[in-house]
C-alpha cells in the first residue's frame, strides 16, 4: 500500500511539473505586441523623430549579459517627396572600430520596409503609440568571415527628443547578445 501511494505521488508531482513547464514555455513565447503601446505617449511618428541630426550612445552585451563594447553614433535622417526615408549612421566603438550604415525606409501597406547594405533580410518597421518594432537579419563581421544574426528591435519614445532602443540578437533562435542605446535629436542651432 505504501508503494502505491508513493507511485501515485510521483505521478502527481510529474504532472504538476509538466504543467508548470508548459506554462513557462508558453509564457516565454509571449512577447510584447505593438498593440500594448497604442495608447502610450508621447506619440512616435517616425517621419518626425527621424528627421535632421541625431546622436546615439549605447552598449553591446554578450550572451551572458556582460557589456563588451560601448559606442556613440551620429545619425542624419531625411525624407523625400515620395515618403522614402534615409538614415545615415556613423558608429564609433570604444575599441577604435568604426562602422557606417545607410537605412532606406520605403513606405508599404504595413509601415516601412527597412533595408541597408549589411541587412540580408529586410525589416518591416511598424509602430503604434510610443513604440516601433522591427525584425531583420544583419550580417556582422565575425572572425575571418561573417555571421548573420536576427535582430529584434524595439524602440520607445520617452520624450519628444529621446528614444530608447533595445535589440535582442539571436542565431538559430538562441539569444546571443543585446544592444541598448539612447537616440536623441540634436538641438537646432
Amino acid at each position: 500500500m505504501q508503494r502505491q501511494r508513493f507511485g501515485v505521488s510521483l505521478i502527481r508531482v510529474a504532472r504538476i511539473l509538466g504543467s508548470m513547464g508548459v506554462v513557462l514555455v508558453l509564457a516565454g513565447c509571449a512577447g510584447s505586441s505593438l498593440d500594448d503601446y497604442q495608447d502610450r505617449s508621447p506619440t512616435l511618428v517616425p517621419e518626425q523623430f527621424f528627421s535632421g541630426e541625431l546622436s546615439a550612445q549605447g552598449i553591446v552585451k554578450d550572451i551572458s549579459g556582460e557589456v563588451i563594447r560601448t559606442f556613440d553614433a551620429d545619425i542624419v535622417a531625411s525624407w523625400n517627396d515620395q515618403g522614402v526615408g534615409t538614415l545615415r549612421e556613423q558608429f564609433r566603438f570604444d575599441d577604435g572600430e568604426t562602422q557606417s550604415r545607410m537605412w532606406t525606409l520605403t513606405p508599404n501597406e504595413d509601415g516601412y520596409r527597412a533595408t541597408a547594405g549589411d541587412v540580408v533580410e529586410a525589416g518591416q518597421m511598424r509602430w503604434q503609440g510610443n513604440a516601433i518594432h522591427m525584425n531583420y537579419v544583419l550580417r556582422l563581421a565575425y572572425g575571418d568571415g561573417t555571421l548573420d544574426v536576427r535582430m529584434d528591435d524595439w524602440m520607445y519614445l520617452v520624450t519628444p527628443d529621446t528614444l530608447i532602443n533595445q535589440t535582442t540578437m539571436s542565431k538559430w533562435g538562441i539569444e546571443v547578445g543585446e544592444l541598448v542605446l539612447v537616440i536623441q535629436k540634436r538641438n537646432k542651432q
